[in-house]
């Protein structure tokens, strides 16, 4: 790994993220499961050294709760990021309050070296509760200058493109391109942007390094992220598109 802050893609929309002596896990994805396309690139009792665990939403694949338990005794020392309104089942994976770090839209919190802050995410809708908390959230990251988009899974909405430009020039983007549809919608599959529209957001943002996500884990909800790249490289000349062979493979910002 070279570079003060380096990613590398764990599948789905897991993405770990190191800046000097810190390291971040964002929907991560550990556990074995026999539907899985791909099997977990590390283990969860593996997982070690490790100073916060963020999860954007509360579906498995995001907020992984059995490796969440496994993470609270391998990594003490971990602060655990999510939606505030689902504190009470974080509470019920083992893990104190003192290490929990609830966020809503337009809260921040720190995590050693880098600062998390959020807006909403619309998967597929917004559905804040009576106290106005988002079940499901977008996170930035900042730490060495350099700034971190994890989308989570959302689709576009009004006001969302405003938002992620007032944080800055963004330096890496891993966006889900999974799309939706009406037979997936009736399954109670609930979906995110199309890879078109997963495009179309990094060109306006004019992010530079992106990773395209959500497309590798189940074959019940695919995407297809040689479209997207191409998509991109027609419409927005330019980006570098993280299209790794093999997850785990470090990108240096």
């Amino acid at each position: 790994m070279a570079g003060n802050v380096c990613v590398r893609w764990l599948g789905q929309m897991g993405l770990e993220v190191r800046a000097g002596e810190t390291a971040v896990m964002i929907d991560y994805y550990a556990s074995e499961a026999p539907d899985r396309l791909i099997a977990p690139p590390i283990p969860a009792g593996e997982v070690k050294h490790v100073q916060g665990f963020l999860g954007t939403h509360d579906h498995l694949d995001h907020m992984d709760h059995e490796a969440w338990k496994i993470w609270a005794g391998t990594c003490p020392e971990a602060k655990f990021v999510f939606p505030e309104m689902h504190r009470e089942a974080v509470l019920a994976d083992g893990i104190g309050a003192d290490r929990q770090l609830g966020l809503n839209a337009g809260g921040e919190v720190r995590v050693g070296e880098i600062t998390v802050r959020a807006i909403p995410a619309a998967h597929e809708f917004l559905n804040p509760d009576a106290q106005g908390r988002y079940p499901a959230l977008q996170y930035i990251l900042e730490a060495e200058g350099k700034r971190i988009y994890h989308a989570g899974d959302t689709v576009r909405y009004e006001g969302m493109r405003p938002m992620l430009e007032a944080f800055g020039p963004i330096d890496l983007a891993i966006v889900p391109i999974n799309g939706r549809d009406a037979a997936r919608y009736r399954k109670d599959i609930i979906g995110n942007m199309t890879f078109q529209e997963a495009a179309d957001l990094i060109g306006e943002l004019n992010v530079r390094k992106v990773i395209p996500g959500h497309w590798n884990m189940f074959a019940f909800n695919p995407g297809d992220p040689a479209a997207f790249a191409d998509y991109l490289d027609a419409k927005y000349p330019g980006r570098t598109v993280c299209l790794l062979p093999q997850m785990m493979e470090w990108v240096e910002l």
